[in-house]
C-alpha cells in the first residue's frame, strides 16, 4: 500500500464506460493514477449479483484475478456485478477503504462509504447523496481540450452549441417523429447563426446518425462520427450551450457541469430516475427543454467530483489514524 500522501486507487467494475470513466475521473480528482480492475463472472454466477459469491474463477489466488493482491488503499466501486467483488475484497484486506457508487440493492455491500444521486433510496451515516455522478470534466482536461481543437472549433459561429446526442434503450426510443423534431430544432439553432458541435454514440440510430452527418456538411458545423481523435471535451469546452438528448443520466450530468445552459430533448418513453435527476438538476442549473422551451443564461456549474474526492480522501486518512487514547 501507498506510503506517501496519495493513496493507491482501484477502480473496480465490469467495464463497462458508463460505469467505469466516472470513477476514473473521480480518483484523477483525488490526484491517483487509477489501477482499472474488470470483473467478469460467469452468466450462472451473475444471476446471483449482488448478493451471491464471486465466480471462484476469480479467486484471489488465481492468475488475472481482478483480487490479485497486493491490495488498495481505496477501492471505488459500482455495479450489480463488482459488490460481490467489493465485499470479498473488505473482508481480505480490512484497511482498504471502499466506496461503493449507486444503490447495491443489498446492505451486505462491504463498502464503508455509499454514495448515490438522489433518485436512489439509501440513506444513513455512511452514505453520501449528490445531485450528478462524478465525471471527468477536471479544469485541466478542459484548458488542453479547448487548446487542441482550436484550429478546428475556433473559426465556427458563435454562439458554439454542444449537441450530445444518446440513442435508443430500454426505457428511450428515437422515433422518425422524435428524429424530425430534433433536426428541426438544429436547423433552427443554425439558422440562428449558431456553430453546432455534433457528436453521436453507439446508441444513436442509424437514421438519426446519418440524417445528422448530412446536416453536418453546411458550413458552420463540426461533427464527430467516431473516427479520429474524440473532441468531446473540446466540445464543452468551447460550448456556450449544450442540447444533449434526456437518455444518460452521465450526460445529462456532464452537460450541467460546465455552468451553461443545458437544453434537453426528450426522445419518446422515460423513466423516472431521469425525470428525478431532471426536477433536480433545474434546481441548481440553468435547465431548459429543446428545442420548444429553451432556458437562458449562465448559472452555476453542478459537479459533484472536486467535492467527493476531497471527502472520500479525508474519510479515508480517518481511518488509517490511530484510534485516540483515553484521558
Amino acid at each position: 500500500m501507498a506510503t506517501g500522501a496519495l493513496p493507491v486507487v482501484w477502480v473496480l467494475t465490469d467495464g463497462k464506460a458508463g460505469d467505469e470513466q466516472p470513477l476514473i475521473g473521480l480518483a484523477e480528482a483525488m490526484g491517483a493514477a487509477p489501477v482499472l480492475r474488470h470483473v467478469a463472472p460467469r452468466r450462472a454466477f451473475t444471476w446471483l449479483m449482488p448478493w451471491g459469491p464471486i465466480d471462484p474463477k476469480d479467486a484471489p489466488s488465481k492468475a488475472g484475478s481482478p483480487l490479485a493482491p497486493p491490495f488498495p488503499d481505496i477501492c471505488l466501486a459500482t455495479g450489480r456485478r463488482a459488490v460481490p467483488y467489493l465485499r470479498r475484497l473488505k473482508a481480505l484486506s480490512p484497511s482498504t477503504f471502499c466506496v461503493l457508487f449507486k444503490d447495491p440493492r443489498t446492505r451486505r455491500h462491504g463498502a464503508d462509504l455509499l454514495i448515490v444521486q438522489q433518485h436512489d433510496a439509501p440513506r444513513g451515516r455512511n452514505v453520501l447523496v449528490v445531485t450528478t455522478a462524478p465525471n471527468r470534466l477536471l479544469p485541466e482536461r478542459l484548458a488542453e481540450a479547448h487548446a487542441a481543437f482550436a484550429d478546428v472549433l475556433a473559426p465556427l459561429p458563435a454562439p458554439r452549441v454542444a449537441v450530445l446526442v444518446g440513442g435508443n434503450g430500454r426505457h428511450h426510443r428515437f422515433t422518425e417523429a422524435d428524429i424530425d423534431r430534433f433536426l428541426q430544432g438544429l436547423k433552427a439553432k443554425r439558422e440562428d447563426g449558431c456553430g453546432l458541435m455534433i457528436t453521436t454514440s453507439r446508441r444513436t440510430p442509424a437514421l438519426l446518425a446519418k440524417a445528422l452527418a448530412g446536416l453536418a456538411n453546411r458550413p458552420g458545423m463540426h461533427l464527430w462520427d467516431g473516427t479520429g481523435r474524440n473532441p468531446l471535451l473540446a466540445y464543452l469546452a468551447w460550448a456556450d450551450e449544450i442540447v444533449v438528448t434526456a437518455d444518460s443520466t452521465n450526460m445529462i450530468g456532464e452537460a450541467a457541469a460546465l455552468g451553461v445552459p443545458v437544453q434537453l430533448f426528450h426522445p419518446s418513453g422515460g423513466h423516472p430516475k431521469i425525470d428525478s435527476l431532471i426536477v433536480a438538476l433545474s434546481r441548481e442549473a440553468v435547465i431548459g427543454r429543446f428545442p420548444d422551451a429553451p432556458a437562458r443564461g449562465r448559472g452555476s456549474p453542478v459537479n459533484s467530483t472536486p467535492g467527493l474526492a476531497e471527502e472520500i480522501l479525508k474519510r479515508w486518512r480517518l481511518s488509517k489514524a490511530p484510534p485516540a487514547r483515553p484521558s
